[in-house]
């Protein structure tokens, strides 16, 4: 097996980075076939990147220091031995770039190359197709040292310490869904990233809960970065979340279908629309390429099956209180309520919702999407929902 050809990766400083700004990939391309593909991109600057191995499904991940990539994602086709690209911000001091193999595959080379005249300089990655048992191979020996791809690996830390919440608290966990590398869904028509329309919903909704009183609300992005999905439960636990709301806005293959839908966590998917939407929403990690093989799982007990059957309770009727709240208000689909096997609706002792606005492939649910009034309107919506969920007695005129 021939050497690989890594370019280490240098450690970046949060202050170097806000000194010298984003790297600027300002041009791409690729060509090959389906035994050997390269792909080259232009820097502004000499991009210090590192190169690994995932596997199920096969993937050659680069990382690089923080990046704005201005080049159009058409040119990064997937092309030859890849059926999908991404690219894009992992957060403010990293990026990556994730090439989803066809079949199995690796990097023959990766070089940095100075332009000539000195006005850039251009990554040259040269990939080639190998065995499956020469693919695990790779996977299985790397190693890595302390670069960017253990400064993204390690990102889950950085909420461990948090303020205790007050006893009389009612703590709200908004998260939303996709962001960095993750772009999720794009608008049938704007081509507008979902990642943007989730983000702007949530900080629509933390504004309207920020006067309430007994009710505190935070973010679990506050800008376009990567999450994973066991990172964002992860940051609701530590925040001691009483509920979270995980906003999405997705596309479906039948472009008439429109509304609001509102679905909790179950073993077995309601139907197959929740099914399938449940599985597009659970390879966010793969598409970014995280490590599904190390994520953690909860070891299952009789006490632990009791709080999760309890906060399953909860979440059905917080799921309720946002139907009623949105009846005649807003267009809901057949069933509102659904149910599937959502990874984000994991936690067992925090209650949770993944509520889909509308679907963006839906021209009129795209224009609400991007309506700024809508936005205000469902965030009051929900407000009333959340306050009618937190104080049933109260809501209900009793």
């Amino acid at each position: 097996m021939s050497m690989l050809i890594v370019i280490p990766a240098t450690e970046v400083t949060a202050v170097q980075a806000e000194q010298e700004g984003p790297l600027l990939a300002y041009s791409a391309r690729i060509a090959g076939d389906r035994a050997r593909t390269r792909i080259v991109i232009d820097f502004d600057r000499k991009p210090d990147v590192e190169v690994r191995y995932m596997a199920k499904p096969d993937r050659i991940v680069v990382d690089m220091p923080a990046t704005a990539f201005t080049f159009p994602n058409a040119d990064l086709k997937p092309t030859g031995l890849f059926k999908e690209i991404r690219f894009g911000a992992m957060d403010a001091n990293s990026a990556r770039l994730v090439l989803t193999a066809e079949r199995p595959a690796k990097l023959a080379s990766a070089e940095v190359k100075e332009d000539e005249g000195g006005n850039g300089y251009r990554l040259v990655l040269d990939a080639e197709m190998v065995s499956q048992p020469d693919f695990d191979t790779l996977v299985a020996t790397q190693s890595w040292g302390g670069g960017a791809s253990a400064a993204v690996d390690l990102r889950g830390d950085r909420v461990a310490t948090v303020d205790p919440a007050k006893d009389d608290e009612f703590v709200i966990a908004i998260d939303a869904g996709h962001g960095g590398i993750d772009a999720g869904a794009a608008g049938a028509e704007t081509k507008t990233p979902e990642k943007e329309i989730t983000l702007a919903f949530a900080r629509a909704l933390a504004e309207r809960l920020k006067d309430e009183k007994g009710i505190t609300a935070f973010l679990t992005r506050e800008g376009d970065e990567f999450l994973s999905l066991s990172e964002r439960v992860t940051i609701a636990r530590q925040h001691r979340a009483d509920l979270l709301i995980s906003f999405h806005a997705d596309t479906l293959r039948q472009s008439g279908i429109r509304g609001a839908t509102v679905y909790t966590i179950s073993d077995t998917a309601s139907d197959h629309m929740a099914a399938d939407l449940a599985e597009r929403e659970n390879l966010s990690d793969a598409v970014a390429g995280v490590d599904l093989a190390s994520e953690p799982t909860e070891v299952t007990d009789i006490l632990l099956d009791l709080t999760r059957r309890e906060t399953q309770a909860f979440s059905v009727s917080m799921a309720d209180a946002v139907i009623g709240s949105f009846n005649g208000q807003v267009q809901l689909i057949n069933n509102p309520h659904r149910s599937a096997g959502f990874r984000v609706l994991q936690a067992h002792d925090v209650p949770s919702i993944l509520l889909e606005l509308g679907f963006l492939s839906n021209k009129d649910d795209e224009k609400l999407l991007l309506d700024p009034q809508w936005r205000e309107k469902i965030a009051s919506l929900l407000a009333d929902a959340i306050k009618r969920y937190r104080f049933p007695v109260v809501a209900n005129g009793g």
